[in-house]
């Protein structure tokens, strides 16, 4: 681990709930800049934007093969 990041692992239970969100904010945009697809880990495993993408494609072909209501 860099030195860096060390210390910001290091200070991170000394932020509060509001500098937290800040420092998530600046980490989510850093990833937008360099055009990174931003990672979501959660219980369910990571999940990626280009997840969301292909998810977002399939569920529109299923409602525009879906028959039309009269």
């Amino acid at each position: 681990m860099s030195t860096a990041v060390a210390e910001i692992t290091r200070v991170l239970p000394r932020l509060s709930n509001e500098e937290l969100r800040d420092l998530e904010r600046a980490i989510l945009q850093t990833y937008r800049q360099r055009g990174v697809g931003i990672l979501f880990d959660d219980a369910y495993g990571i999940f990626t934007e280009q997840d969301l993408v292909t998810v977002c494609e399939e569920a529109l072909q299923v409602v525009e093969q879906a028959p039309s209501k009269p």
